[in-house]
């Protein structure tokens, strides 16, 4: 019996990873039949919904699976290994397994659990994928090379060290087979030559990179590559294990919370008063999505930084509640009663 490829796509909190995979879902081959396993950082089912529907003939949503209960690489034996083995004991098989991991996930222990027996058995790693935002490396964050990390060292005297998201962002590279660089559309070709020129210097070395904007990428690129990633991963430096002992990581120094707003006073509030939260409050990523006085479609929101994308994904659904929903993620401690008051500015909701 052949074994099941699986696809893995990682990195860094608003790179991409769930457009990509919308992307991917829309575009796979007609009749390849694809599970997926989603893992958030924050409670509320944003990822999910965004997916839903968008690829009902390859993965329907009763194929979409949620691991919402922690980061997957802490919970590879509670969550992930009984999740597989659940989709394997299904009696119509899947063709492919696309795995999408929280932002904050080191992949090497998710890609260990693959050589666990009763998965090996019947699946194996078609690829590691991890995306980088362009846009945010042209702006100096995770830069690899010291007179960058010095420069921003001078401006912030909170980087003084290497940051738990650096060390995250040189784990993600180093398990890479393939190297998404998106939102390439949002810098010049200079800086785009400079990013991908510092990215190549953390990568091992065959590793692929290819330019993407908004998770475009031709499918052929994602899916059939059969490289058996598992069996590899001694050749994957782990820049978190090398220097805590392979011992299990913490999320101590990420915070989340959500919130939930049953009207707003309109779209253009409600925006202003999310710019105005992540300026003020070191918000790293929010999302989720609002409902917006008038408007007969859900208006979706993703914020990177201060950079903020909205677009209304789909219409309401009969019965459906229609309320705003938004996870907020940063580093720990996040002043939950401080963020809550500054996006309540945009509610009906008394302050």
């Amino acid at each position: 019996m052949s074994k099941i490829p699986t696809t893995v796509i990682t990195g860094f909190l608003g790179a991409g990873k769930t457009t990509l995979v919308r992307h991917l879902l829309a575009h796979a081959p007609k009749g390849k039949r694809i599970a997926l396993i989603i893992n958030e950082f924050g409670d509320i089912g944003v990822d999910k919904d965004i997916l839903a529907g968008c690829g009902d003939d390859t993965c329907r949503e009763e194929d979409m699976i949620e691991l919402s209960n922690g980061c997957i690489c802490c919970t590879v034996a509670e969550d992930f290994i009984p999740t597989m083995q659940a989709l394997l004991a299904r009696p119509d098989k899947f063709d492919h397994i696309v795995i999408e991991t929280s932002g904050l996930a080191l992949p090497q222990p998710l890609i260990r659990a693959f050589n666990w027996p009763e998965i090996k058995a019947q699946v194996t790693v078609d690829a590691i994928v991890t995306v980088a935002d362009a846009a945010a490396l042209a702006e100096g964050r995770f830069a690899s090379d010291e007179a960058a990390i010095d420069a921003l060292r001078k401006s912030d005297d909170m980087l003084d060290h290497e940051t738990p998201l650096g060390e995250l962002f040189e784990d993600q590279l180093s398990a890479a087979d393939l190297v998404i660089l998106n939102k390439t559309d949002l810098v010049d070709a200079e800086t785009l030559a400079k990013v991908e020129a510092s990215l190549r210097a953390e990568m091992r070395p065959g590793t692929g990179l290819i330019h993407a904007h908004n998770g475009h990428v031709d499918i052929g690129a994602l899916l059939g590559l059969g490289l058996g990633s598992e069996s590899d991963i001694a050749n994957r430096p782990s820049h978190h294990e090398l220097e805590h002992g392979g011992e299990a990581h913490e999320h101590d120094d990420f915070d989340s919370f959500s919130l939930r707003f049953p009207s707003i006073l309109g779209k253009d509030e409600l925006l202003a008063a999310i710019e105005t939260t992540i300026r003020s409050h070191d918000v790293l990523r929010l999302k989720g999505f609002a409902a917006i006085p008038g408007a007969s479609a859900r208006l979706a929101i993703q914020a990177v930084g201060p950079r903020l994308t909205t677009y209304f994904d789909r219409p309401w659904r009969n019965g459906e509640l229609r309320e705003t929903a938004l996870v907020v993620i940063g580093e720990s401690p996040l002043d939950h009663a401080a963020i809550t008051a500054s996006l309540q500015a945009a509610t009906k909701v008394a302050a």
